[in-house]
């Protein structure tokens, strides 16, 4: 391997590609934390309908038909085939778990809290040159977030919500230029919603994310210290909830998530008269990613409901940055799902879905012209009691 080729490839993986808490995709961020939502194709902005809503739009805590309590338990298991130049990625099952909870104090306020991955990537690349000898790249990186929040109703029409927003992240990698061990930070940000209900067959919400502010990582190793900070984007998505008749709903949700911000480039604190491979700015160049999400949903009878979405975003890496981003990987933009509930007993429910990221594959358009690919498939099961 050429050295040049080295240092943007150990320099770039910093981004690291999918953890046990990563889902199907928009660049690295989750469609949804539970069944229902991902087998909504992450379209869950203007109708939520579990409580995981307070991970999304915490205004949707009270649009909840409960009287007392709903808690929503689930596990998803992912498998993200990827590759570069061909060469596959080892560890391609991953098991991610995420709950939620909602308490309807009075017929105004509800409080929740939720907890589950948001985002992660990672890889795990015996070889990733046709050059002799072993070109081994292994990076994890995991978002983990835990939300206590609250839902206030204004009046028949009218609810907001807002969170707080407790971060822990996860960073490990090994590339040939260097090692860097496993590491974690936290941080903090904060979340909030609404929800309007026009009519009967219509609702409207919003959800806004700030920037998650981060600590930063630092390592200590036999050349001094290096640290860096890596944030989490803001976010902001609306969506427009229809329901024709009863029994079916379709919404449609846009969100823009604003990677520029955190992942264009970041700089890295190196010990004075540093001069190894340990670059002092990382330029990933990530694009702002705007996604447009549509699903349906049908009650089939008393007891099950049926859903399909689908869920479009662009790569928010370039041809241009393909080789900064060599074990990033996070280049799928169609997603495709499926998901149904049933109704278990009289309070309890249980709810599946299958999401596929469809492969996608970007050269880069300098060289060396690499090829980075990702698809996906995750399979996501949740129980619920409500009351």
């Amino acid at each position: 391997m050429k050295q040049p080729l080295v240092l943007r490839a150990g320099a770039a993986l910093l981004l690291a590609a999918a953890a046990p808490h990563a889902a199907a995709t928009n660049g690295d961020q989750m469609l949804g934390l539970s069944a229902i939502q991902n087998g909504m194709a992450g379209a869950v902005v203007a109708a939520p309908q579990d409580a995981a809503t307070v991970l999304v739009n915490p205004a949707g805590l009270a649009e909840l038909p409960i009287t007392e309590v709903r808690f929503d338990l689930g596990i998803g298991f992912l498998n993200p085939p990827r590759k570069v130049n061909g060469f596959e990625s080892d560890s391609d099952l991953y098991m991610m778990p995420a709950g939620a909870v909602a308490f309807r104090v009075s017929p105004r306020l509800t409080l929740g809290m939720g907890m589950g991955g948001t985002s992660g990537m990672g890889v795990d690349f015996a070889d990733t040159q046709p050059a002799p000898g072993n070109q081994a790249v292994v990076t994890t990186k995991q978002f983990f977030k835990v939300t206590p929040g609250l839902a206030w109703r204004v009046n028949d029409q009218l609810a907001v919500g807002a969170t707080i927003n407790l971060d822990y992240q996860s960073l490990a990698l090994y590339t040939p230029a260097y090692a860097l061990p496993q590491n974690q930070v936290f941080g903090w940000g904060v979340s909030l919603g609404a929800v309007w209900k026009p009519n009967e067959q219509w609702q409207v919400g919003a959800a806004f994310s700030s920037r998650q502010d981060m600590g930063d990582f630092d390592w200590n190793t036999t050349a001094g210290r290096f640290s860096l900070a890596m944030d989490a984007p803001q976010s902001f998505a609306v969506g427009v909830a229809w329901r024709p008749r009863r029994g079916t709903l379709v919404e449609f949700d846009v969100k823009h998530i604003g990677f520029s911000s955190v992942l264009d480039s970041i700089a890295v604190s190196r010990p004075p008269g540093y001069s190894g491979p340990i670059p002092a700015q990382l330029n990933f160049g990530w694009s702002d990613q705007t996604v447009f999400a549509l699903a349906v949903q049908q009650d089939i009878g008393e007891l099950t409901q049926l859903r399909a979405g689908f869920n479009y975003g662009s790569s928010p890496i370039g041809e241009e940055d393909v080789n900064s981003n060599i074990g990033s990987l996070a280049v799928v933009e169609k997603h495709l799902a499926i998901g149904l509930t049933r109704r278990l007993g009289q309070r309890a429910y249980g709810s599946l879905s299958y999401v596929h990221a469809f492969s996608n594959s970007i050269t880069s358009s300098v060289p060396p012209f690499n090829t980075i690919e990702l698809k996906q498939n995750i399979v996501n099961f949740q129980v619920t009691y409500q009351h």
